[in-house]
């Protein structure tokens, strides 16, 4: 091998690329004076493509391989140039390395909402947001319309424009689709699916695919989302006499658990509380809880009258509580007389049992003291 042999092989150029980065889609390989020598060995690894440009035109798009950059295995640079097999002058070309992976975990979402009518609702306003996948298919196409000179193209520079091609086509897709919102939870796999075939034709026209498209989420706004929760709890609460049963047990439930004000007390506040509410709801039933026709016709008891009960403090101690029956009893025997000092729930202090009605009226059942005379 000579000397010039030699020098020629130490001097042909090696061109490949090596993306470290994850949003890369064009990565032009830059040589000064846009000079690439005849014979250059082009390596295009997987999930990669080159595009040779000579002088503005696209010449010719390399798939994954090694190439060796001559005349005799690039017929259409050779047309463009009508060169001889002789001819070994640098190419006056660029090249342009274009990542043909899926850029996946692309994000997407509805800025303003979207006005669809539902069959349930009426018109009513929906967001959505989700992720989408995209690919180059066509790197020359790619090329062209999108990327022009651009030496470093990213992802970034075109998903705002995919983003509102995903919205625009969504918009329409949701609207005409005739789902109700209540149901599109269970359909968003096939929204999805939908959206990104109406959304394909538009795509290929840059050179690009949309393998997945997935809606995460779609929501109703604030007012609607809590009119919903609403019709939620009263399905929930199903028959109404089973409800009212259910309040009372509730309400006797947590009176029991309440030490302040004796047991006697809080089992009959709770009892007549509970079920005065339970009746009140089933009166006020509207369309979301009917009231089944055999309760309507019986109505529920009134609640029990909830009976005080007492308390007496004699030598500086408190004894009780006593039922009306029992202080009555005790002032037939003279154990309760008018200035004993009794107390019950709801009174600020110790009071005469003369000057409570209620009491007083248990002194007058006997006859008063015959007249002297």
């Amino acid at each position: 091998m000579g000397i010039l042999d030699f020098l020629t092989g130490e001097f042909i150029d090696v061109i490949h690329w090596v993306d470290d980065t994850r949003d890369t889609m064009v990565w032009r390989f830059e040589r000064e004076g846009h000079e690439i020598k005849y014979g250059a060995k082009l390596t295009v690894r997987e999930g990669q493509a080159a595009v040779f440009v000579h002088e503005g035109q696209l010449a010719d798009v390399f798939t994954p391989g090694m190439y060796f950059l001559e005349t005799n295995n690039m017929p259409i640079l050779t047309k463009l140039q009508h060169w001889d097999h002789g001819f070994q002058s640098p190419f006056k070309s660029e090249i342009y390395f274009v990542n043909t992976t899926r850029f996946s975990n692309l994000k997407w979402g509805t800025k303003n909402p979207v006005i669809l009518r539902d069959p349930e609702f009426g018109p009513v306003r929906v967001r959505a947001y989700g992720t989408y996948t995209i690919k180059v298919t066509n790197p020359a196409r790619f090329l062209t319309e999108i990327v022009g000179t651009d030496g470093e193209f990213t992802m970034d520079e075109i998903s705002y424009q995919i983003r509102n091609i995903i919205v625009q086509e969504f918009s329409r897709v949701i609207a005409q689709s005739g789902i109700p919102v209540l149901d599109m939870a269970a359909n968003t796999d096939d929204l999805g699916k939908l959206v990104a075939t109406q959304i394909s034709g538009t795509l290929e026209q840059y050179g690009l695919t949309m393998p997945e498209l997935y809606i995460e989420n779609i929501s109703l706004p604030p007012a609607v989302e809590a009119a919903l929760d609403k019709r939620t709890s009263m399905g929930m609460a199903g028959d109404l006499g089973r409800f009212t049963q259910y309040s009372a047990a509730e309400a006797m439930t947590a009176a029991a658990s309440n030490p302040t004000g004796g047991g006697g007390i809080g089992a009959g506040l709770g009892m007549g509380m509970g079920m005065a509410m339970a009746q009140q709801m089933a009166q006020q039933s509207g369309p979301w809880g009917a009231v089944p026709a055999q309760q309507q016709a019986t109505p529920p008891a009134p609640p029990p009258p909830v009976e005080k009960v007492w308390h007496i403090a004699e030598d500086g101690e408190t004894k009780g509580p006593y039922s009306r029956a029992s202080m009555g009893r005790m002032a037939k025997d003279g154990a309760l007389t008018r200035d004993t000092l009794v107390w019950t729930a709801g009174m600020d202090g110790w009071h005469r049992a003369n000057d409570i009605d209620e009491l007083a009226q248990l002194f007058t059942v006997l006859p008063p003291p015959a007249p002297q005379g």
